[in-house]
């Protein structure tokens, strides 16, 4: 093993190794830690996203918009699929194992010290602080950040970008945000600040507290959706992602390519714009020009890509496999109509959940195509079991079968295949689909 492969390994375990100290939502450890490294988040400019689902997505459009107007811009995707390297990229690239190393070495001794008065930082809140130091030192032009959990309490909250965007508001992760979308939707709001340029997707019980936020902060709102000033209307969707016809103020943008698949992709193209139009903003106020034309949108909305969300992979052993992270009743719907559209029923699937999630309602949103299930697991002491999740599976969906393993569910799928172009489906978990990505792809998780 080389000196660089010894030192991103050494980060590596020592990352896992605050894993034990789970979900401690709060700003004051981060804010410790950001403040021994000399503050380096207020030097970053852009947009913090948070939203039940589809931030990812946002983020993927909004980046690719800005690189294709050669902005350099910081990301911090979260979950991981298969390298923690993947938590911090410039350009949509994952840091290099020497630089992670480095990144997370200078944050290490610091969460040491802020242990003593505040508690031992978690995983979360080591890679958040580490992030943001290595965005500002890399002199980035934006940053496109996407919050961890909910948003008020978020490590990533202690981050004042300008634009605060937030995609929708569903239910997921009830026990830290509340039962009722007002109080998620709360939680979300958390993330506006005095000043904040806003753009939302949310609707319904969801947008109040969002709105009511901006009205006690004085802050201006851009709403994307149907009858929004900011949307966008699916003119054809297939393999090749989805043609759009988008409207924003002063611009229609008919014809508009996504590189994204799945219908719902329009929903989050119509908020990216959103985000976009407040970065201009944004950018004016500070003197800067903002030069992301129409036609920087144009290529970089048809050249996004989210990997694991409505990814096809071909493989030489296994064919065709469509991995999507899939583990919540909004997310399973999405991706059974992206299946629908698709002319996908019966399909073999691969799924796998973690505990905590509302396993029942997911399945049911998969259940009217039919699908051919086999259940497995990740190698995580959170996951359900695989014969739990058959058990429900056939209180609403019918038969199945499982698997120990996500190497030997892939195999069975492969298996029950009725062509040999017919893809199977990996969802459920990301964790899940970060573990099938790796064995096609051939990348070692680390």
């Amino acid at each position: 093993m080389s000196r660089a492969d010894l030192a991103y390994s050494t980060a590596v375990e020592a990352i896992r190794s605050r894993g034990r100290f789970g979900i401690s939502l709060g700003l004051e450890r981060v804010t410790a830690l950001l403040a021994h490294q000399g503050d380096p988040h207020r030097e970053l400019h852009g947009a913090l996203v948070a939203g039940t689902n589809g931030k990812g997505s946002v983020v993927a459009l909004v980046r690719a918009a800005l690189g294709a107007a050669g902005l350099t811009v910081g990301t911090m995707p979260k979950p991981h699929l298969v390298s923690y390297r993947e938590r911090i990229a410039i350009d949509g690239e994952a840091l290099t194992p020497e630089r992670f190393a480095a990144a997370i070495g200078r944050v290490l001794p610091l969460a040491d010290r802020v242990a003593v008065s505040l508690g031992s930082p978690t995983e979360f809140e080591v890679l958040t602080a580490a992030a943001f130091a290595e965005l500002a030192a890399a002199g980035v032009d934006l940053v496109v950040v996407e919050v961890g959990l909910g948003g008020r309490l978020d490590a990533t909250n202690v981050l004042d970008p300008g634009v605060a965007a937030i995609t929708n508001v569903q239910h997921d992760h009830e026990r830290h945000l509340g039962r009722t979308l007002a109080a998620i939707g709360a939680e979300k709001a958390g993330i506006i600040k005095p000043g904040n340029l806003v753009a939302t997707g949310a609707s319904g019980r969801g947008l109040v507290p969002i709105q009511e936020r901006c009205s006690a902060l004085g802050v201006p709102m851009r709403r994307a959706g149907r009858g929004q000033a900011y949307r966008a209307e699916v003119r054809q969707a297939g393999w090749d992602g989805l043609v759009v016809d988008a409207v924003m103020p002063g611009r229609d943008l008919n014809g508009l390519h996504i590189g994204l698949l799945g219908g719902h992709q329009a929903a989050n193209a119509a908020v990216a714009l959103a985000v976009l139009d407040a970065l201009a903003e944004d950018a004016s106020r500070r003197g800067l020009a903002h030069p992301v034309d129409e036609a920087a949108i144009r290529r970089g909305f048809a050249a996004a890509r989210w990997p694991g969300r409505l990814e096809l992979l071909e493989d030489q052993a296994y064919g065709r496999v469509l991995l999507d992270g899939a583990h919540n009743p909004a997310g399973a719907r999405a991706l059974a109509a992206a299946l629908a559209e698709l002319g996908l029923r019966r399909f073999p699937l691969v799924l796998g959940a973690m505990r905590g999630k509302r396993v029942t309602a997911v399945l049911r949103a998969l259940a009217p195509l039919r699908p051919r299930p086999v259940f497995t697991r990740v190698a995580d002491g959170d996951a359900l079991e695989p014969a739990a999740l058959l058990r429900t599976w056939q209180r609403v969906g019918g038969g199945g079968s499982v698997a120990p393993s996500p190497a030997e569910a892939l195999a069975r799928a492969a298996s029950l295949r009725t062509s040999a172009d017919e893809p199977i489906v990996v969802a459920g978990s990301l964790y899940l689909v970060g573990a099938v990505r790796g064995i096609l792809t051939g990348e070692v998780a680390a």
